[in-house]
Order: C-alpha cells, then sequence, then structure tokens
C-alpha cells in the first residue's frame, strides 16, 4: 500500500511558496536558542557589546518562565527599539565586510527569534533619549511606549518556548537548565575580567538567591585575568596554573594553563577563547591535549583557561547560528603555537608539582578531636614538672638495655633521626648532602622509609619522594632525549604492506606522511586509494600495519591530528624507563638519595611520574605545627 507524502500536494509537483515572517522567525529560533542558556548567551552578548561594565541576570525554574537581563550599556533610542526585533538588523557591522567583525554578535537574529517563540521586553534608554520599552509575543509586535529607566537596558523574557510548545519537551530538569546557564556566565565572566556578572535565580519570587557573582577587576590583564580565574575555578587552580603568553605570525596566545599533576577526570576544566569569544573547536582542544600528551594519561585531561588574539580577517565566526565554532585561515600556525608554548611553560616549571598534593597529604592526616562545646579546651604544654618527676620520667622512658647512668645527650647520639650512611664504597652518583642543601628547592636527603621514599628537609618544610617514580621519569627524559637527537630508527618491510583506502581517507592519510616518518613510520601512495606501508618503527617489533594505519585515521577524525605513532613509541620508552630505574624496595645510600634529588631539581617535567601521577610532595612546617595544635 502506497502511503502519500505528506511534504507533496496534490498537483503534480510541489509549490514554492514564501514563508511569513513569523515562521521564518521560528525557524531561526531553533538554530540560534536551542535552550534557555542559549537566550542568556546572546542577551548577555548583547550586554557585553553595548559596553556594560556591570551585568545582572535573574531567571527563574531553570530560565522556562522568566529570563531577565539587566545593563548598564549605552541603551537604545526609542526609535531603535523597532528595529531590534526586525530579523537581520544589528549595530556591530555594516555588511560590507564579514571577516572583520569585533563584536560578539553581529547576525542581527537573536531578539526577533526569541520574540517569536517567548513573551520578549526590552525597555532602553540611550543619552540623549527618554526611555521607551516595547514587546513582542510569539513574534506579534506591539508599538513602542514610554517607560521609567535611569539608563542601559533591561530584557525580559518570559515563558520561552510557549509558542512553540514541542520545543518544552526536550527541556531538560530546571536544575540541569540553571547549572547550563551557570556554565555559560561563567565562560563570558572569563573572557571578560572587566566587567561584573551577577547570576540570581529568582524562583519563586523575591530577592532569590546568588548563584555566581563576579565582580569587575582592573589592573594588568594577566592580574585580573588570574583573579578571574580564581573566582570562577577556584584557588586551586590559580595556584597551580602557569601563565602563558606568546605570538608567533600576528597570533598572540594568553592565558593560564595548569600543572600536570592537576588534572581533571574528563575534559570539563578546558576553557578556549578567539577574540575573547567562547568557542568550542575541536582542532584547539586537539592542540590543547597534543601539549600534555607526554604528561597524562589518556584517563586524564588537562586544566587551561586560554585565549587567541588575532586579527579578525585571519579567522571565520559566521559558521554557526550559535557562533560557537570558528575557523583559521591558517590552522596550522594556531596549533602550532598553542603546542609549543605550554610545552615552553611545563618545561619551565621543572619539578615543580601542584600544591594540591601536599594539600591532599594534610587532609589524610587527622588531628585529635577538638574538645566538645561546653569543655575547657585541650592543654598541649603542661606545666613545669619538679625534678623529681622528671627524674622519674626520664627513667621510665629509657630503653631497658641502655646503663641507667645514660642521659639524653648520650641518647641522641644512638637515636636520631639523622642519616646514616650505610657502609660500603661511596657512589659516584653524588655525596654526603653539601652544606646549604636544605635551602635547594628539593632539601637535603635525611632519611629514607620502607625503602621507597625518600625524606628531605626544606628550609621551611619537608618533601616525601617517590624514588621508584622520580628516577622513572629521569630515566625516561634521557631516553627521549636520545630519541630526538638521533631518531627514531625504522624497520624497512621486506615487502610492503598494501592498505586499501577510500580516496578521502588516503589524501588525509599522506597529508600527515611527514610527520609519521619523523617516528619511523614511512607511508607513500601506492594508486587509487591505497598506500603501501614501507617502514615500521623498529622500537615496536612486529606491527599489524593495516590496524594502525586505520587508528591514525579515525583519530584524524576525531581530533584534527594524530599522535598514535608517537604514542606507541613512547609507550615503549616508558616500559623501558619502569625496568630501569630504581625498583621499590632498594635501600640507598645517603648520596644516591641526595644525587636523585638534585637531578629532580635539573630535569623538566620531573614533577610527575610518566602517567601524570606527582613524584613528590611537600609539607610545609606551617601547616605540619598545625596538626600538632602548635601553631
Amino acid at each position: 500500500m502506497n502511503t502519500p507524502d505528506p511534504q507533496i500536494n496534490d498537483s503534480a509537483r510541489p509549490v514554492i511558496r514564501q514563508l511569513d515572517d513569523a515562521a521564518i522567525n521560528r525557524i531561526a529560533a531553533g538554530e540560534v536558542v536551542e535552550r534557555p542558556a542559549s537566550a542568556v548567551k546572546e542577551l548577555v552578548e548583547n550586554a557585553i557589546d553595548a559596553g556594560a561594565r556591570r551585568i545582572g541576570i535573574e531567571i527563574a525554574d531553570g530560565g522556562k518562565t522568566l529570563i531577565r537581563i539587566t545593563d548598564d550599556g549605552c541603551g537604545m533610542s526609542p526609535e531603535e527599539l523597532p528595529l531590534a526585533l526586525s530579523r537581520h538588523a544589528t549595530s556591530k557591522i555594516d555588511g560590507s565586510d564579514l571577516l572583520n567583525i569585533h563584536t560578539f554578535g553581529f547576525r542581527g537574529e537573536a531578539l526577533p527569534s526569541l520574540g517569536a517563540v517567548g513573551r520578549l521586553s526590552i525597555t532602553s534608554r540611550a543619552e540623549g533619549h527618554d526611555a521607551a520599552q516595547i514587546k513582542v509575543a510569539g513574534g506579534k509586535m506591539e508599538p513602542v511606549r514610554p517607560a521609567a529607566l535611569r539608563s542601559g537596558t533591561v530584557v525580559e523574557l518570559s515563558d520561552l518556548f510557549y509558542a512553540t510548545p514541542a520545543r518544552l519537551k526536550f527541556m531538560r530538569t530546571d536544575r540541569a537548565e540553571s547549572q547550563a546557564i551557570s556554565d555559560v556566565i561563567k565562560r563570558l565572566a572569563m573572557a571578560e575580567p572587566s566587567i561584573g556578572f551577577t547570576l540570581r535565580d529568582v524562583s519563586g519570587g523575591g530577592q532569590g538567591r546568588v548563584m555566581f557573582r563576579a565582580d569587575p577587576l582592573s589592573g594588568d590583564l594577566f592580574d585580573a585575568l588570574h583573579g578571574r580565574l580564581a573566582s570562577v575555578l577556584g584557588r586551586e587552580f590559580a595556584e597551580n596554573a602557569l601563565k602563558i603568553d606568546a605570538t608567533r605570525d600576528g597570533i598572540r596566545l594568553y592565558g593560564y594553563a595548569a600543572l600536570p599533576t592537576y588534572s581533571r577526570g574528563a575534559a570539563v576544566a578546558q576553557f578556549l577563547f578567539v577574540n575573547t569569544r567562547p568557542v568550542k573547536d575541536k582542532m584547539l582542544q586537539g592542540a590543547l591535549r597534543g601539549a600534555y600528551f607526554d604528561f597524562l594519561s589518556r584517563d586524564r585531561h588537562p586544566a587551561a583557561a586560554l585565549f587567541i588574539d588575532c586579527d579578525p580577517e585571519m579567522v571565520d565566526v559566521n559558521v554557526h547560528p550559535a557562533k560557537s565554532e570558528v575557523r583559521f585561515r591558517d590552522p596550522g600556525i594556531a596549533r602550532g603555537l598553542i603546542v609549543s608554548s605550554l610545552r615552553h611553560a611545563l618545561a619551565e616549571a621543572g619539578h615543580r608539582a601542584s600544591t594540591t598534593v601536599g594539600n591532599a597529604t594534610l587532609g589524610a592526616m587527622t588531628p585529635e578531636p577538638v574538645a566538645a562545646p561546653g569543655m575547657p579546651p585541650r592543654v598541649y604544654q603542661m606545666d613545669r614538672p619538679s625534678m623529681g618527676a622528671r627524674g622519674a620520667s626520664y627513667a621510665a622512658q629509657r630503653p631497658a638495655d641502655l646503663p641507667p647512668s645514660m642521659g639524653f645527650s648520650e641518647l641522641a647520639e644512638c637515636y636520631s633521626g639523622q642519616l646514616v650512611e650505610a657502609p660500603g664504597p661511596p657512589s659516584d652518583a653524588g655525596q654526603v648532602p653539601a652544606p646549604g642543601a636544605e635551602q635547594l628547592p628539593l632539601g637535603a636527603a635525611r632519611g629514607q622509609v620502607h625503602e621507597n621514599y625518600i625524606i628531605a628537609q626544606t628550609a621551611d618544610g619537608m618533601v616525601i619522594v617517590d624514588q621508584h617514580a622520580a628516577h622513572e621519569r629521569l630515566v625516561y627524559e634521557k631516553l627521549k632525549n636520545q630519541m630526538a637527537e638521533n631518531g627514531v630508527a625504522a624497520q624497512a618491510l621486506l615487502i610492503p604492506e598494501i592498505v586499501e583506502l577510500s580516496d578521502n581517507d588516503s589524501a588525509k592519510l599522506l597529508e600527515v606522511a611527514d610527520d609519521l616518518a619523523k617516528f619511523g613510520l614511512g607511508i607513500e601512495p601506492f594508486g587509487g586509494g591505497a598506500v603501501a606501508v614501507r617502514e615500521t618503527p623498529a622500537i615496536l617489533g612486529e606491527v599489524n600495519a593495516e590496524a594502525m594505519i586505520k587508528d591514525i585515521l579515525d583519530e584524524l577524525d576525531d581530533q584534527g591530528s594524530s599522535q598514535l605513532v608517537q604514542a606507541k613509541v613512547e609507550a615503549i620508552l616508558s616500559r623501558v624507563a619502569c625496568h630501569g630505574s630504581i625498583r621499590s624496595g632498594r635501600r640507598m645510600r645517603g648520596e644516591e638519595m641526595n644525587a636523585l634529588l638534585r637531578e629532580m631539581e635539573a630535569t623538566p617535567h620531573s614533577g610527575q611520574c610518566n602517567h601524570g601521577r606527582p613524584t613528590y610532595v611537600e609539607l610545609k612546617l606551617t601547616d605540619i605545627e598545625r596538626l600538632f595544635g602548635r601553631s
């Protein structure tokens, strides 16, 4: 039985019709306004483009019933209000050049789209003009009327999607929509440290509760950005982030990137901006992963807030109605700048590890509970005892195998915590700690516990080093340097392996052939879509070339670049480093421990092992004293 197509009428062919403005706006709203967070993004970006210094955002029921944006920007005159609700009417561009864009908005679609699917009210006052208000509901516009407002603009959107009730069925819970709105505001707050943002949930009426607040900051760019990131991402990120500032071929990269030991279980703390516009770009995210590729395991993700500034003509932001995607004229420059700048910053960080490691260690040390309310505080320093009481105490604490005449001055020589050199010939790795070694970053070794952890004393605290993880990283860095100097040895195949691919996949693979050759994988075209694999990395031994080629293509499709061969080669180096490093359970002499500490200080990235875990923990003396109630 033939079912009639509902899209075709009874005539011999379909008839082309011109849709009315209301239908056009509702269709556009489906692209621009996906959920309440999309509406908030568009309205807040308009406020930023208007030069606002403070922006207030109020929402109710996750933005479904109310979104109110209040700003102190330049405002609009009564004559401009109807024009603002017309499609493709904007003050951002004149239409002659779609590449030279310096503002967030420029398409002129947001306000008419919102008015087509909800009840929209705009009250505004420009300098030298009276305040005015205009309303539109379901695409039907009311005339402009006078209003009361001192300055700026108030945009109120209520009953979002009431004109398209089917869209309401796809909305998530109020809590989820509120969280999405909060995420949007936080991204915009990071992009504009000089602007104050206040997000308030007014569900149920009244003043509501403040969900997020960021006061405007002034001063140096990096100081303001650092302060804003501390308030948005938390103080821990700010304390463990490295400053990034580099320029190449007219593109500037700046911002902050966290240490590898401050990593996350998912890519939830990666924020990328192009000309202060928050974007989600696979190429940029792939570059960020590539920069941390050698420092994190596959299940860990870096944290960073990076800003790219360039001439607007070098990047196309008119890719998607939501303006969340961009296209660079030369994406290789932007990607290379991110990778090289971050790796340089991580190398300059040396052996530094995140402070969260020490904080977690202190958190694991639970002090005695404090006194209950109403009870006298615990006394840690007792009154000075009498001479008889002290003598009895000393006698009770004296080990049984010591003569009674031996006092505490002699006990210090037998039972001190000092580092005692084990008998045997001295190692060539180093000598006992030199005078002043405690002033060095990792201090002077004072002992070894459980044949795996080195205890070192610094000028203001102590350091606990995992000897196996630390030495594994040092050996790994040496192997990598040797590979960089001598290259990756390639094993020529007696019979080249032919891999059949589509023309598109073949062209994509051959574009990165030179990069693959650096790691010992030699490929060349073999006619049609086929490629011939003539060489494989010798260090990998026997390789399934076809499976490797297809894995590389999958990575190129997903991330825009492939590091599969490099990962396999460096995984072998990592295993070699693991087997060639100091094993857990080996008792080390004092000079060996100090030599390891000095080498860690001189080797970049020694603060984390090959999998991103810390190689040492630093505890400040003030924190240790606080554990014992001495502060």
